[in-house]
């Protein structure tokens, strides 16, 4: 199965480095993101996982969660913290999922039904498209999903801008053009007709065309 945007994230029960969660309760009234790795010690994945740790004070600020999964037995993962905390020199400060069996990897389409059920005895390559980000919303609907190849490190300032593009027009009835950052203009929604924009914006907007109106990024309330 592949999940897509607007679908409702699968709930599961699970163990992680923090205690046994159920997803969703876990999640709360809260966004989350969920980042996922092939197996542990891996290289690429020991430095998005220090990154993370980094950038939490970022995330927290912004209302979200952040767990981390990992393919292998969950109480491999206190190894793995440790090698993260010494070459990355951040100490992992979000819970880690443990995917032995890979039934949440098969639930969130990351591997084949025909995967097998345990980690045991595969390699990092066997679980290559278990690298994927899901931002879900409070409502537990998917937002975003990214999926990376194994060579290639994710870019989390990304992932902290999307964030803020969908918290702000989770708000207000806008949209974010490319490139877009925190303060910048936005772009009038398509589904707001000009009267009412007159009403959401009465000092106007730019519109090099019509559909495409300009303003400054509205206030937080």
């Amino acid at each position: 199965m592949t999940l897509q945007i607007g679908q409702t994230a699968p709930d599961f029960e699970t163990v992680t480095t923090d205690g046994p969660i159920r997803f969703h309760e876990w999640i709360g009234d809260s966004w989350a993101v969920l980042f996922s790795h092939p197996k542990n010690f891996t290289p690429v994945c020991t430095t998005e996982l220090g990154e993370v740790a980094r950038l939490k004070p970022e995330f927290d600020r912004r209302g979200v969660k952040v767990i981390g999964f990992s393919v292998d037995p969950v109480e491999k993962h206190a190894a793995w913290a440790r090698d993260i905390e010494e070459t990355q020199g951040a100490a992992v400060n979000y819970p880690i999922i443990g995917d032995q069996d890979l039934s949440i990897s098969k639930l969130y389409g990351m591997l084949p039904a025909q995967a097998g059920d345990t980690a045991e005895g595969r390699t990092a390559a066997d679980n290559q498209t278990v690298r994927n980000v899901f931002i879900i919303g409070p409502d537990k609907k998917i937002k975003l999903v990214l999926v990376y190849p194994m060579t290639t490190g994710r870019n989390f300032d990304e992932v902290l801008r999307v964030i803020d593009s969908l918290q702000l027009t989770a708000k207000h009835r806008v949209a974010t053009p490319a490139n877009w950052k925190q303060g910048e203009d936005v772009i009038i929604a398509g589904s707001v007709s000009d009267e009412e924009a007159k009403g959401l914006y009465p000092g106007g907007w730019k519109a090099p065309k019509p559909y495409l109106r300009i303003v400054p990024q509205p206030k937080a309330n």
